[in-house]
């Protein structure tokens, strides 16, 4: 049921996006299996059709429903938020349940978690839509009944159908599944032909690597990376490496710009002889531990800086190397944050752009800003402002909006890779702006579905060759073999 949930959500986006995602019936009798439907609210296909009269399609409807998902699986959906067509279809809805025998299941459609939560609620959608409050042609919620309400007060609205709500505890009981955390499962990296395996494949890259850089091998640098390798052939990072020095031998042999490398994978020799660094850990004291030891339980993580204006060509090849539908991007939120949410809030309230921009400059930009509360206790005026009659709404929903999710984007440098389609792992999302594919969850959830992440951060060539060269200032010239 939770794979066929996370096919369904991502062919909605991939496929069936027209301004929200969409699904069809031919979908859903293919990816119907171990899952529970109702049939929806006052604005669903089966309560739309009672209300037109069409009572014998709302009939076929609802066979139809029961037939896909199986008759111990479909419920038919009753709410009740006192709207005016709920009280007129209700009674339809519970004679339609009882002529075909089909479960009735009371719910309640929530878009917040308290009923006081309204109004910010209202605030958010207006936000979303561009909208101000005033405006009488914009989408609205009839009420403020789209909570989260208490066993009690959802006992109340149906008292003679006591049945409605045990159906509640029904399906919450038939909703049981454990998803496993599977950790990172790397691609297969295909061996070339005259290698037994991929530990004397990497043995063979690391020990012609090291000719390169070295002039002479002394013992000290034969036994650093003999370490190194029993290490990573121990915690099985093999394939890991064996990936990363693809792709950026890919790219220099392709004459794209590539970073001489940034923190704690410095300090491998074996990346250094690989050519995913260029600095030497030996010269410099750098710890191979700091990046891998055989305590660290989480994958280890190049970060590898690429010319922006070639970057695509890079994710390009790993698309291509490990099949498009392996190879995805990764999802982003962003946030309400104390300036955002006072010009978003204002916008909407129809402050003056004056008035609310003089109130969003007394924030301060500061990236270590602990929200509204820091704001207030580092500046007075700001603190006397909030206290002001005609600006108490604009703080007191501000405020409640702080770090709620404001939009999706991608992120900037990370991609995910999986030995299978990535629709096996996570649900997927199709980016609006670019139409590229995304993973449905962030970045810090993904290794424990599956996935393996890599970071591609893409920098414009001027300042990669400027961080190249802050190193080279910071060190006094020791790193200019970089340039």
């Amino acid at each position: 049921g939770y794979k066929n949930l996370m096919i369904l959500t991502s062919k909605s986006y991939i496929e069936g996006l027209y301004y929200k995602p969409r699904i069809d019936e031919s979908l859903l009798k293919e990816h119907s299996n171990g899952l529970v439907c109702l049939s929806g609210g006052i604005s669903g296909k089966l309560s739309s059709l009672l209300l037109e009269g069409k009572t014998k399609e709302a009939e076929e409807l609802s066979r139809s429903y029961s037939n896909i998902f199986g008759y111990e699986n479909f419920f038919i959906e009753l709410q009740d938020h006192g709207i005016s067509d709920e009280k007129k279809v209700g009674p339809l809805l519970i004679k339609l349940a009882r002529r075909l025998g089909i479960p009735i299941v009371l719910t309640n459609d929530t878009h917040y978690a308290l009923k006081d939560d309204a109004t910010s609620q209202d605030i958010l959608l207006c936000i979303g839509t561009k909208r101000t409050r005033e405006d009488s042609n914009r989408l609205k919620f009839y009420g403020s009944d789209f909570y989260i309400k208490s066993a009690d007060e959802m006992s109340s609205l149906f008292p003679n159908y006591p049945e409605l709500i045990t159906n509640t505890v029904r399906i919450a009981a038939m909703c049981n599944v454990d998803i496993p955390k599977l950790g990172p499962i790397l691609p297969i990296y295909n061996i070339p032909e005259g290698f037994k395996n991929k530990d004397e494949y990497i043995d063979h890259i690391v020990n012609e690597g090291l000719k390169q850089r070295y002039e002479t091998i002394t013992d000290e640098i034969k036994k650093r990376a003999d370490y190194e390798l029993s290490v990573i052939k121990e915690m099985d990072f093999v394939g890991y490496f064996l990936i990363v020095w693809d792709f950026i031998k890919w790219a220099k042999d392709h004459d794209i710009p590539v970073g001489p490398g940034r923190g704690s994978g410095a300090g491998s020799i074996v990346a250094y002889a690989m050519t995913i660094t260029d600095i030497d850990p030996l010269k410099y004291n750098l710890l191979f531990e700091r990046f891998l030891n055989p305590e660290r339980v989480s994958m280890p993580d190049f970060d590898v800086d690429f010319c922006f204006e070639r970057r695509g060509e890079v994710i390009d090849y790993v698309r291509e190397k490990y099949s498009d539908e392996n190879v995805g991007q990764i999802i982003t939120f962003g946030t309400l944050k104390p300036k955002a949410a006072i010009k978003d809030v204002g916008r909407v309230l129809d402050i003056p752009l004056q008035e609310v921009n003089a109130i969003a400059k007394l924030i301060p930009e500061d990236p270590k800003l602990k929200g509204f509360k820091d704001a207030f206790e580092r500046n007075e005026e700001l603190r006397a402002i909030r206290e002001e009659p005609k600006y108490k709404e604009l703080f007191e929903i501000s405020e409640k909006l702080e770090n709620t999710n404001r939009n999706t984007s991608l992120h900037a440098a990370g991609i995910v890779i999986g030995r299978e389609a990535l629709v096996n792992y996570v649900p997927l999302y199709r980016d609006t702006k670019t139409g590229k594919i995304a993973t449905q969850f962030p970045k810090d959830l993904l290794e424990d579905c599956g996935l393996v992440k890599m970071d591609f951060l893409g920098l414009k060539t001027l300042t990669l060759l400027k961080r190249t060269e802050g190193l080279i200032q910071k060190k006094g010239g020791e790193y200019s073999s970089f340039l």
